[in-house]
């Protein structure tokens, strides 16, 4: 669960990723998708389809799958789940309990927030950020990030 302070490592990570979600989501609507992974690096993505009925075992074997390349590689992934920002609280909540039963089957601490277009928050503690208008990246916003921008 996040709490704060946000570190500003976990701040800036957490932006990027709802920076990215924006961009691919553009004018249109995307499907709800889980992604496990770190934001701008490797992440593997699951397509949520409303239809379908995911019970909290299918859901943490989801994540389980999702998780053991980061880990095997000894890196924990974040966890994240994108959609639009229209309420969908008991979704979240399912995910989030998926998130809090994979973490100790795996034998790490997995954390799991909601990005929007706008936003992104720990549906367990509540804690967030929300932007009225993101503003694109600098050169020195990524070099302060560890990331180059050629």
């Amino acid at each position: 669960m996040i709490q704060e302070p946000v570190s500003a490592l976990l701040e800036r990570v957490l932006l990027r990723a709802v920076r990215e979600h924006a961009a691919a989501e553009g004018r249109g609507q995307l499907p709800p998708r889980l992604h496990v992974g770190i934001p701008g690096g490797e992440i593997r993505s699951f397509e949520i389809h409303p239809e379908e009925s995911l019970d909290l075992a299918l859901r943490t074997e989801v994540l389980e799958a999702m998780c053991r390349d980061h880990l095997a590689r000894d890196a924990v992934p974040l966890v994240w789940l994108t959609r639009t920002p229209e309420g969908h609280d008991l979704e979240d909540l399912a995910w989030a309990a998926a998130v809090g039963c994979a973490g100790p089957e795996l034998g790490v601490r997995l954390d799991l927030v909601v990005v929007t277009r706008r936003s992104w928050r720990d549906p367990r503690s509540g804690v967030g950020r929300r932007w009225t208008r993101l503003r694109r990246p600098t050169d020195q916003a990524d070099q302060a990030a560890g990331r180059s921008s050629g």
